[in-house]
């Protein structure tokens, strides 16, 4: 039986207590803070980034510049890292319904099916990725709808 204070069991033995810690001098990492302005602005990159890519690469690389920028920001921001993932995610299945889409417009019947998809696949990605890069931009999060959760 010891008759010495023991150490709380909620932290590692050594560690030191919440108290006696330093503060925290990086304004972005303490609770409730507004991200950086860089990192708003890698985040609304990462969302533009596959319009654009897609832009360049007549569609065929909109995932290259979301994961290009997730491989990069993965640990250096959480908030980067969210928006370049699900802007990837959000690519890749759109990248699926474009393949589809196309396969359909080479078939008699799919045509009538896959030209309006293209359309609709077109808008409502831009529309998306625009929304994204507007909140990004304040700092906020943005979760694309019908995507794949392929990166996190």
């Amino acid at each position: 039986m010891t008759t010495g204070p023991q150490p709380p069991h909620d932290r590692p033995q050594g560690a030191i207590p919440p108290s006696q810690q330093p503060p925290v001098t990086d304004p972005a990492r303490q609770p409730g803070a507004v991200p950086g302005g860089d990192d708003r602005a890698m985040t609304v990159l990462a969302h533009l980034s596959a319009p654009i890519a897609a832009i360049v690469s007549l569609g065929w690389l909109s995932v290259l510049g979301p994961l290009v920028i997730w491989l990069v920001y993965k640990d250096r921001s959480p908030l980067v890292r969210q928006a370049a993932a699900g802007a990837f995610n959000f690519n890749l299945s759109f990248w699926l319904l474009y393949l589809l889409s196309w396969m359909l417009i080479f078939t008699v019947v799919g045509a009538l099916v896959g030209i309006p998809l293209l359309i609709v696949i077109f808008v409502v990605g831009a529309v998306l990725h625009l929304v994204g890069a507007a909140r990004g931009s304040k700092g906020e999060v943005f979760r694309y709808p019908f995507q794949l959760p392929v990166l996190s």
